[in-house]
């Protein structure tokens, strides 16, 4: 008997010890770091206490800027995203569109490609001078519209949050198809024989039953906003300044000058904003039960 109860941990072992080895041994390691002012110009490590935290939280500081252009950036990304591919996969599950599957393939299709490749094509295309956006805008008489979407100050940090939608909300159109299609139709059978609009049959109907599926949405956005790093990178690089500057790429500068102790700081406090914010969503999913 005992034999059998510790049978499945053959198994689960080697990935457990992994996991420990490196993931989180090094995470612990890198909290620990972030109390000392280790850096690649001496050999010595002293330990600090909170001073690396009382830098990054000063009311002038930068990396204030980098935190809250993170937060926007998740707010605004989670929020686009989810809206547009419940929008889409709302449409794209009605009887009246024809060719369904070829219009989600295409929605789809920049999904598959890597975000550091989206970031340096939208970087060509939205060069104020040579860039395809700019000059198909003037060539069509609205040269007016142009912009220097990547270097004003004014439209940057919208236009990076706009290509960040366009490359990921086919992923969450496709999540929400998959949760749409598994609701029952005689529900909304019923709702049409008692007069229910389409409205009505949305908010009574397919938010409730959606509601897991629309969590699981904001897990993954929200865990990829405060993560950002190779959109922002390859489309402005944190730039212009540091308008569009978010923690990782604070993490990176930090690193690459060999402030090691600060890189691990952002790091330290980047684990603790996305494990506080997914414990907050994993536990609102406590209450799944709906009534229809």
């Amino acid at each position: 008997m005992n034999r059998k109860k510790i049978y499945p941990w053959y198994y689960a072992a080697g990935a457990a010890i992994l996991f420990f080895l490196l993931c989180f041994l090094p995470g612990v390691l890198g909290i620990a770091y972030s109390f000392t002012d280790w850096n690649n110009f001496s050999n010595e490590i002293h330990f600090v206490g909170l001073a690396n935290y009382k830098t990054v939280f000063h009311g002038n500081s930068e990396y204030m800027k980098y935190i809250v252009n993170t937060l926007w950036f998740t707010v605004a990304t989670t929020v686009l995203k989810t809206v547009v591919g419940l929008a889409l996969g709302l449409l794209l599950t009605q009887t009246f569109i024809k060719g369904k599957n070829l219009h989600r393939m295409i929605i789809f299709s920049p999904q598959v490609m890597s975000y550091l490749v989206v970031g340096l094509v939208f970087r060509s295309m939205l060069h104020p001078t040579t860039g395809f956006i700019n000059n198909f805008l003037r060539g069509i008489g609205l040269g007016g519209l142009a912009k220097n979407w990547l270097t004003d100050l004014k439209f940057v940090f919208p236009t990076v949050i706009l290509v960040d939608t366009w490359k990921g909300m086919g992923y969450i159109m496709v999540i929400v198809i998959a949760g749409l299609l598994s609701v029952a139709p005689e529900y909304y059978e019923a709702a049409s024989i008692d007069g229910a609009s389409f409205f009505k049959k949305f908010t009574c109907i397919t938010l409730p039953l959606l509601k897991p599926v629309l969590v699981n949405v904001t897990v993954l956005n929200v865990t990829y906003g405060l993560r950002v790093f190779d959109m922002i990178y390859s489309l402005t690089n944190g730039g212009p300044g540091n308008a569009t500057g978010v923690i990782n790429t604070a993490v990176y500068k930090e690193f690459s000058k060999g402030n090691l102790a600060m890189g691990t700081t952002l790091s330290s406090i980047l684990f603790l904003v996305v494990l506080s914010l997914l414990y907050f969503i994993i536990w609102s999913m406590e209450n799944k039960e709906v009534e229809v």
